[in-house]
């Protein structure tokens, strides 16, 4: 939790974070740590590029908050933060896929994204993400309703 709430501090100094998902506690997906993981969405609005924001912003708050990248991408880190969707963009380029495909396979993606979008449309494939099957599923997804308000009240301030 300290992390996140550090990363949302450091990203509010560089970017406008507009809202949150609540916030989740999950199990880990494709790897053997014995800790859940955290998983949430935040709205944010920037005029970087979306590579740019990616590298500069993410992967820098990311560093500061002690993540070393390895081969294994699914390893236990202090801290992951994702791009999954930039406005209408479609990004195909190596290191940015835009909107992440991880949207329609996991539920701790798509479902908080459906929270802060309800009529969102996938501008990739233009499917309504209240249609994907990932977004509907709750199953494994522990509110952490407490600490979603924490983060909003972080982020009204």
């Amino acid at each position: 939790e300290d992390n996140i709430l550090s990363a949302l501090e450091k990203l509010k100094a560089l970017a406008h974070v507009k809202g949150c998902s609540k916030f989740y506690q999950t199990e880990p997906v494709n790897c053997s740590s014995q800790k859940y993981f955290i998983n949430g969405v935040w709205e944010i609005e920037s005029s970087l590029e979306p590579i740019t924001f990616k590298i500069e912003v993410l992967r820098k708050i990311e560093s500061e908050l002690g993540r070393v990248r390895t081969a294994n991408k699914f390893t236990d880190r202090p801290i992951d933060l994702d791009m999954i969707l930039y406005g209408n963009r479609v990004s195909h380029i190596p290191g940015l896929r835009l909107p992440d495909p991880d949207i329609y396979k996991r539920n701790f993606i798509a479902a908080p994204l459906l929270e802060l979008a309800p009529d969102l449309i996938l501008p990739d494939t233009g499917k309504v993400l209240a249609s994907i099957k990932a977004a509907q599923n709750r199953q494994g997804l522990e509110p952490m309703e407490d600490f979603t308000k924490k983060l909003q009240k972080r982020i009204a301030q």
